[in-house]
């Protein structure tokens, strides 16, 4: 798999529902899947319904693969939800692949999940000792099976139901044949808003990017701990469980979501522009000109240059045409990896002193290749600067920094990442200073960055392996990043 995908953490799913009574909403699910296609490259899902039964199209892939313009003109329906997804938990084939449909006592319903359930295995077991039978590996079929226990009640209060017995992150958008549903944890740490679509129709979104695309009014964001229902009498609020300690992400702002994208009231290019700005009021470098690591270090980069009174160049040339994997069956091959995707732009970088700007390390592989390609092609110095703090320690609410020992900070201390990479010096944001460019202080998990977990995570005999040794601190034993 090309590097930059193993050396960032990625995000589990994007999720989409729409309600437009008098629309067929098919294309709008589309390109509303189009837009949250960040979010999950692996498979991608589609369950409409036109009041009547409800139809699924699910594939391996990205949108464009799983669907083609034939397919999206027989997807007819009013109602319908869509799935894109990157697999944190489970396996990656097509049965994982979501919504997840099925049929249980009050007739059809339809299941979109992003995020990660910490009790799925305490779960499982449980469902299983009672009868239950699983098809796939995923957490959202756990959920099914719980809407399925509890199917002699409506749908809201068998979520209601679910909700209790559920621990972890999560956002949910289903469908029935007549109603859609968004659901948001009490903490609210997976992102889920609202838009209005014409005079009756509603959507449901991760981001509020997919509601632009596909022409919806941005209402609000559903709070932490709230069921929503939206079906043909309008929209309608309910919660069951009080509303926890709010821990939104906060690596949605750092990398995952677009910069276009206005999550729990933050829009996020202004904070990842103020991240840049205020990583160089804290580490200012003697450099030329300032790069990104593009898309994702770019807005970062720009508010460095902006607060360094540096020029910013685009340094680096991103092939957006490549593939979500490029296989590499021996080594040389390996090493021209990066700069199939990322190429140096040499007139910019030869001769210069340079200050490269990313948004966060995982493993540190991809870095290391960027410092090397850009001294071959010129560079006097390279200093690489990180608009986030490190990366300490596993999450496990739906990012895919699941083990310590992939954690080149938690196994490094800066300069040993710094002679790793070869850089001329490595400099972090702080967690004050990320603080200070999101706006607030409060109200966010960052767990990853300082081990404090807002949510009950599984044990080490929960999740069959010890990975977090040593909360709070750093492994005993510098083994280094995970090897290619």
């Amino acid at each position: 798999m090309y590097d930059e995908q193993l050396d960032k953490p990625r995000e589990e799913c994007g999720v989409i529902g729409i309600y437009a009574p008098s629309l067929n909403i098919s294309q709008l699910l589309y390109f509303g899947l189009f837009a949250l296609q960040h979010r999950g490259q692996e498979s991608a899902g589609i369950a409409i319904s036109k009041g009547c039964g409800i139809n699924v199209q699910k594939g391996m892939g990205l949108v464009a693969e799983v669907f083609k313009e034939e397919d999206i003109d027989k997807l007819e329906g009013h109602i319908g939800i869509g799935h894109v997804r990157y697999s944190s938990t489970g396996s990656t084939h097509i049965i994982d692949a979501q919504p997840m449909v099925c049929r249980y006592l009050q007739g059809n319903v339809a299941l979109a999940h992003n995020g990660n359930l910490t009790n799925a295995h305490a779960l499982r077991e449980s469902l299983a000792n009672n009868g239950s039978v699983f098809q796939s590996s995923i957490d959202t079929e756990l959920i099914v099976n719980l809407i399925a226990r509890y199917g002699q009640n409506p749908i809201e209060e068998s979520l209601m139901k679910c909700m209790i017995d559920i621990k972890g992150a999560y956002a949910l958008v289903l469908m029935t044949e007549d109603k859609l549903i968004g659901v948001r944890d009490p903490h609210g740490n997976r992102p889920l808003c609202i838009g209005k679509l014409g005079d009756k129709g509603y959507v449901l979104a991760s981001e509020t990017c997919a509601l632009d695309i596909v022409g919806a009014e941005f209402i609000r964001d559903v709070e932490p701990g709230e069921i929503v229902l939206i079906n043909e009498k309008g929209i309608e609020s309910k919660r069951i469980l009080p509303k926890g300690k709010t821990a939104n992400c906060i690596f949605e702002y750092i990398y995952f979501a677009r910069s276009d994208s206005v999550i729990d009231g933050i829009n996020v290019g202004v904070a990842r522009r103020k991240m840049g700005f205020q990583l160089a009021k804290e580490s200012p470098v003697d450099v030329d000109v300032v790069i990104a690591v593009p898309d994702s270090g770019t807005v970062s980069a720009l508010g460095y240059a902006e607060g360094a009174g540096l020029p910013f160049r685009e340094g680096l040339f991103k092939n957006r045409y490549v593939g979500r994997t490029f296989i590499q069956p021996n080594q040389g091959l390996r090493e021209m990896g990066v700069r199939i995707k990322l190429n140096p732009i040499r007139p910019i970088v030869e001769g210069q002193r340079v200050a490269m700007i990313d948004d966060s390390i995982v493993r540190g592989t991809t870095s290391k290749k960027l410092v090397d390609l850009l001294r071959k092609f010129g560079a006097k110095e390279v200093h690489f600067l990180v608009s986030s703090p490190p990366v300490l320690y596993p999450c496990y609410y739906g990012i895919d920094t699941s083990e310590r020992t992939e954690l080149i900070a938690a196994q490094m201390e800066v300069e040993e990442i710094r002679k790793f990479i070869g850089a001329d010096s490595l400099h972090y944001l702080s967690q004050e200073g990320l603080y200070e460019a999101v706006g607030k202080k409060e109200g966010f998990c960052s767990a990853c960055l300082d081990g404090d977990y807002p949510i009950q995570i599984p044990t080490p005999q929960e999740l069959g392996k010890h990975i977090y040794e040593n909360p709070k601190g750093r492994g005993n034993k510098p083994c280094g990043p995970k090897k290619d």
